[in-house]
């Protein structure tokens, strides 16, 4: 199985339980990985075959920012089926986590899979 990974992901949004969580913007650092066929996109080396990660990441963000949760496990299930639909990924593996929000943590967080592992078609 082929995979396209975007690693350490750091956007700004509104996340949190608090109220004073819900005025601030917080960093989450977002670690994604898909299965994708790769061997389509490199056979003639067309970027539209492939998983745009540079999209990808832009759209991750952007979906934060429109859809204010208090929970990171409530972003995580809502971000893992925007982007399966949205992309038609067969299966990914999304990490979030978020920095500072334990005193004597580096960084607490959620990572969940979704969908379902495909053997690559050869061909």
């Amino acid at each position: 199985m082929d995979k396209v990974f975007i690693k350490g992901l750091h956007i700004q949004t509104t996340i949190g339980f608090f109220q004073w969580e819900k005025e601030i913007k917080q960093t989450l650092v977002i670690d994604l990985v898909m299965a994708w066929d790769t061997a389509v996109a490199a056979k003639n080396d067309e970027l539209s075959k492939t998983l745009d990660y540079a999209d990808i990441s832009t759209e991750v963000a952007a979906f934060a920012n429109r859809n204010p949760v208090d929970l990171l496990e409530t972003l995580a299930e809502r971000m893992a089926a925007f982007l399966l639909e949205k992309y038609q990924i067969p299966w990914l593996q999304l990490k979030i986590g978020k920095p500072g929000a334990v005193h004597n943590a580096d960084t607490v967080g959620v990572e969940i899979e979704r969908g379902q592992l495909a053997k690559r078609q050869v061909d």
